[in-house]
C-alpha cells in the first residue's frame, strides 16, 4: 500500500509531537525523525533522508533541527520548513525556560533530577539504537565499515568532530564511496514514499531566504538594548562558529558565558543537566543561559540569534544541495559524511555511558539494567519511544524518592 502523503496540518501536527517527545540529543532526536518518518510513516526515502543528514552534519548549530527543517522543506516548502523547525524548538523553550524559572527561584529541582535520573541510561540506549540502525543502511560496504571503525578511534583518540568530518569528506572525494549503502536497490522501493529518492524537491528561493533572514536579524537586534545586543552578537557567532553539533558547542558556550559574567560554572553544570533531560535539542542549554543572564528577554534573544541561522542554512542551501544529488562527485564525499557518522554517533553514546552510569567513578548497576532493558524493548519489542522514556523515569523516581 503506498504511503499517504500528509497535508500541512497532520505534518505541522506531528512536528509539534516530536517537539515534546525528542529527547536523547541529536543522536536519540535522529534516531527517532528516522523511525517514525523512513520505517513507519514512509513520508521520506532512506536515500533522501540520509543525504539531507550528511549535509546538515556538515553545517554547524544543531544538526536535528536543521534536518528536521529539511524534512519539512521537502514536504512543504519553506513555510514546512519553518513550521517543523519551529516546533522542534518551541516545546522545549517554553519547558526550559520554565524550569530555569524554578531553578532561580528555589535553588534546585530535585524531582526533575529524581525523575530523570532514570530517562538517562534510556537515552544512551536511543543513541547506541541510531548507531545501529544507521549502520545497517549506510555500512553495506566495506570502505563505509573501515570509516565508521577510524571515525570511532579519531574520536576515542581526541580529535575534534570537524576535523572528522573533513578527513571524511576528503576520501569520499577519492572515488572509494559512491552512492552510500542505503540509497542501494530498486527505483521502485526508491520511491516507495512520499519524497522518494527520484522525486523533486520544492523551489527554492535562496536569495529571497538570505535577504529575509538579514532582515529579521538587523531588525531584531537594533530593537534591543545594549545587554540584549551583546547576548545576540554572542549567539550569533555561536550559531555561525561551531562546528560539530551540540556537543562541540558547549565548550565555547561554557567559556564565553562564564567569561562575560553571565553564568557560573555550577550553574553551567546545572543548565547542562537540565538540558540533558528535557526534550528538544542539547542546544537548547543556550535558553537557560540567556534566562539566567536576563530573564525572559535573554532566553528569547538568546534561542533566536542561535536557530535563525539554522533557518538560513537550510532554506537557502538546501535547494542547491538538492541539485547536487545527481552529480557523481558530490555523492561519493556525503556517502562518506554519512559513515563517519556511525562512528560518531558510537562515541557520543560511550561519552553519555560513562557520566550516565559511572557517576563519579561508581557504577550505577540500576543505570546498566535501565539501558540494557530499554536496548531489548526497542530493538527486540519495537516498543514505543516515549513508554520506555516513561518507564525509565518512573525509575529514577522511585530510586529517588527511596
Amino acid at each position: 500500500m503506498p504511503p499517504q502523503a500528509p497535508d500541512f496540518r497532520q505534518a505541522a501536527l506531528w512536528w509539534l509531537k516530536l517537539g515534546f517527545i525528542s529527547f536523547g540529543g541529536p543522536a536519540g532526536q535522529i534516531a527517532t525523525m528516522h523511525r517514525e518518518l523512513v520505517d513507519r510513516r514512509r513520508w521520506i526515502s532512506e536515500g533522501r533522508f540520509q543525504h539531507a543528514l550528511a549535509y546538515c552534519t556538515v553545517l554547524p548549530g544543531p544538526e536535528a533541527q536543521q534536518l528536521a527543517t529539511y524534512i519539512g522543506w521537502l514536504l512543504h516548502g519553506i513555510p514546512g520548513g519553518l513550521v517543523a523547525g519551529g516546533l522542534f524548538v518551541l516545546p522545549s523553550f517554553f519547558v526550559l525556560s520554565g524550569l530555569t524559572w524554578l531553578y532561580l527561584a528555589y535553588g534546585s529541582v530535585p524531582l526533575v533530577a529524581a525523575t530523570f535520573s532514570g530517562v538517562k541510561p534510556a537515552i544512551v540506549a536511543v543513541v547506541f539504537l541510531a548507531a545501529w540502525r544507521i549502520s545497517k543502511r549506510a555500512l553495506k560496504a566495506w570502505p563505509a565499515r573501515a570509516l565508521a571503525a577510524a571515525s570511532l578511534a579519531a574520536c576515542l583518540a581526541g580529535l575534534p568532530f570537524p576535523a572528522v568530518v573533513v578527513l571524511a569528506l576528503a576520501l569520499g572525494a577519492t572515488g572509494k564511496f559512491g552512492a552510500s549503502g542505503h540509497a542501494a536497490g530498486n527505483v521502485a522501493a526508491a520511491d516507495d514514499a512520499v519524497i522518494g529518492d527520484h522525486h523533486a524537491a520544492p523551489a527554492g528561493r535562496p536569495l529571497l531566504v538570505t535577504a529575509t533572514s538579514i532582515v529579521l536579524g538587523v531588525v531584531t537586534y537594533a530593537a534591543l538594548g545594549d545587554e540584549l545586543r551583546a547576548l545576540a552578537q554572542f549567539f550569533t557567532g555561536l550559531a555561525f562558529l561551531t562546528f560539530g553539533g551540540a556537543y562541540a558547542v558547549l565548550p565555547y558556550l561554557h567559556d564565553g558565558a562564564i567569561a562575560r559574567g553571565w553564568i557560573s560554572s555550577a550553574q553551567m553544570m546545572d543548565g547542562l543537566a537540565l538540558g540533558e533531560t528535557t526534550p528538544g535539542p542539547l542546544i537548547m542549554v543556550v535558553t537557560f543561559v540567556g534566562f539566567v543572564a536576563l530573564g525572559w528577554a535573554g532566553a528569547a534573544v538568546a534561542t533566536f540569534f542561535t536557530f535563525l541561522p539554522s533557518f538560513f542554512l537550510i532554506l537557502a542551501g538546501a535547494p542547491l544541495v538538492e541539485k547536487a544529488r545527481a552529480v557523481p562527485s558530490f555523492a561519493g564525499p556525503l556517502a562518506a559524511v554519512s559513515a563517519a557518522v556511525v562512528g560518531v554517533i558510537v562515541h557520543l553514546g560511550l561519552r553519555l555511558a560513562e557520566h550516565a552510569l559511572v557517576p563519579g567513578g561508581a557504577p550505577d548497576y540500576i543505570g546498566f539494567g535501565v539501558m540494557l532493558v530499554a536496548l531489548y524493548l526497542f530493538i527486540r519489542r519495537d516498543m514505543n519511544m516515549m513508554i520506555v522514556l516513561g518507564g525509565a523515569a518512573l525509575v529514577g523516581l522511585l530510586c529517588g524518592l527511596g
